[in-house]
């Protein structure tokens, strides 16, 4: 079976490509043999995410990572797969927590079944990736506990909000370091590790790779405001009607100069009044400080980068860079 679409990343070197494309063929057959089991329903809720799509991002920078070392090393694919079910995992949980009927297009499982299936079923892929990883060596072990760690850290702080005298945006920008980075720093330190590249490059692109996840949500934040539905792929002010602060409310909540705003995005927006929201949003500062922090994400991810050998996937990942803020309009 094929693996699904990707980022729309496009790699000019055709043997990247190719190592790219097989590789992800590859994780993508491992990923979906991790989750059979005997039980006809286990097997089936376990795929329901996988077959559901998605971009395949972390399983893109493992590989990619692992271009600076043996890409064909044999812990290569398993690795992306432990870092994919972590994902999913964490997706199946995080619907239940949020209340989500859709996930990727499709009904999400809590919807489908209940919450206690979709929780079982994320701890299930925890397990098929903990099974998998025992065979990885005590190092990657670490590394993912220390992974799993920060993020559900960064889960339980962003549920609970900052503490009494904590600037929002600092607590939001370290919330997203936690629940979004950490584990798309991992799939970069997994793909070097695995195939054995030196230990400075390691580092680096576990930095990058930290720094692309981070930006990568902040141009979440910026197209949930200022895309249409057809450029972003989801219903405008979706964050907004949710009450969900992101970094453009925020920036505007603490300018405080638009009173009607302030009102506006002190809690869930009501859905007469999104559109009025959006408007005001848009035209609002706020937007270029996001920006300009997501630019500043990107940046960080390009220092290290260009220090990386000059092969083709450090070009790869210079690209991934520019794809990250053109995405964000």
């Amino acid at each position: 079976m094929s693996a699904p679409p990707v980022v729309d990343l496009p790699i000019e070197d055709e043997r990247l490509a190719l190592d790219v494309a097989n590789g992800l063929a590859a994780v993508e057959k491992l990923l979906r043999s991790s989750v059979e089991t005997e039980d006809a329903f286990v097997t089936e809720v376990s795929k329901h995410l996988i077959e559901a799509g998605g971009k395949r991002f972390r399983t893109l920078m493992v590989l990619l990572a692992a271009q600076f070392g043996d890409p064909s090393a044999p812990g290569v694919v398993p690795g992306a797969v432990v870092i994919e079910l972590t994902h999913l995992g964490s997706l199946y949980h995080d619907d239940v927590m949020d209340e989500a009927d859709v996930r990727r297009g499709s009904p999400s499982a809590n919807a489908r079944w209940d919450n206690t299936v979709a929780i079982l079923t994320g701890d299930y892929l925890f397990a098929q990736a903990s099974d998998l990883l025992a065979d990885l060596g005590p190092e990657l072990i670490r590394i993912q506990a220390q992974t799993f760690s920060r993020l559900v850290q960064g889960q339980i702080r962003e549920t609970v909000g900052p503490r009494a005298g904590e600037d929002p945006i600092a607590h939001y920008l370290s919330v997203l370091s936690d629940k979004t980075g950490s584990l798309i720093a991992a799939s970069g330190r997994f793909g070097a590790l695995l195939a054995g590249a030196p230990a400075d490059v390691e580092e680096r692109l576990s930095r990058a790779c930290e720094a692309i996840g981070v930006a990568w949500q902040l141009g979440d934040d910026l197209l949930d405001v200022a895309s249409s539905g057809a450029q972003s792929g989801k219903t405008p002010g979706t964050d907004l009607r949710e009450g969900i602060k992101t970094l453009p409310v925020l920036y505007a909540l603490a300018a405080g100069d638009s009173p009607r705003l302030t009102e506006l995005l002190s809690g869930p927006v009501a859905e007469k009044h999104v559109e009025e929201a959006l408007t005001l949003l848009r035209a609002h500062p706020a937007m270029a400080r996001a920006r300009a922090e997501l630019d500043a994400w990107v940046d960080r991810a390009r220092t290290d980068i260009s220090g990386l050998p000059d092969i083709p996937a450090r070009s790869a990942f210079l690209a991934l860079c520019d794809y990250v803020v053109e995405r964000s309009g």
